[in-house]
């Protein structure tokens, strides 16, 4: 699931999209038609962890 730059609603399974958000990984925001995912520090920070993104500087 590519979550890090959408900018529109994908095929997002909501189940998958609110174990996420329980997990503080993403934020789920609101466009002007539809709710948006949105990675926060932490999903970022597992990211870089995993090689899928680049580390965060503090």
């Amino acid at each position: 699931m590519l979550i890090k730059d959408a900018t529109t609603q994908s095929d997002f399974d909501a189940a998958d999209l609110l174990a996420l958000a329980d997990r503080q990984f993403i934020t789920i925001g609101m466009s002007q038609a539809s709710a948006l995912p949105r990675l926060t520090d932490r999903g970022l920070a597992l990211l870089a962890r995993l090689g899928g993104a680049p580390a965060m500087s503090a």
